[in-house]
């Protein structure tokens, strides 16, 4: 099974602060709208999302059908096999969107500390 790019989404406070505070370090924006409070940043390959009043915690996230710098993948898993291959393995999914057979869908699950898991496809 494969996940997709991984990225961490930050529950940010001030959207503008983190956007330059993760530029200092080398981040810059490939993705979002600021003015509607989230970016997604990249930097080699690791990516960040930044989202202002939308999370009340830090969530890990997959996006099946792309890369580490946000370009789109030829081949991968959907995000419908890999939610029946979590539920087969006995695991609760939660916050499901996108119900087509194809196309942008997303759902989460919580692991064992409480962790929130995103699973976000665009495409």
């Amino acid at each position: 099974m494969q996940l997709g790019a991984f990225s961490l989404s930050l529950a940010v406070g001030d959207i503008q602060a983190s956007k330059e505070f993760y530029e200092k370090l080398g981040f810059r924006m490939i993705a979002g709208e600021i003015e509607r409070n989230w970016v997604i940043m990249n930097c080699g390959g690791t990516a960040i999302g930044l989202f202002q009043d939308m999370f009340e915690k830090n969530i890990l996230t997959f996006c099946p059908g792309l890369d580490a710098q946000g370009g789109q993948l030829q081949e991968f898993t959907d995000i419908r096999k890999i939610k029946a291959d979590l539920q087969a393995a006995g695991l609760e999914i939660s916050n499901e969107t996108g119900e087509e057979a194809e196309g942008p869908a997303s759902f989460m699950v919580t692991d064992p500390d409480g962790n929130p898991i995103l699973f976000d496809q665009h495409r």
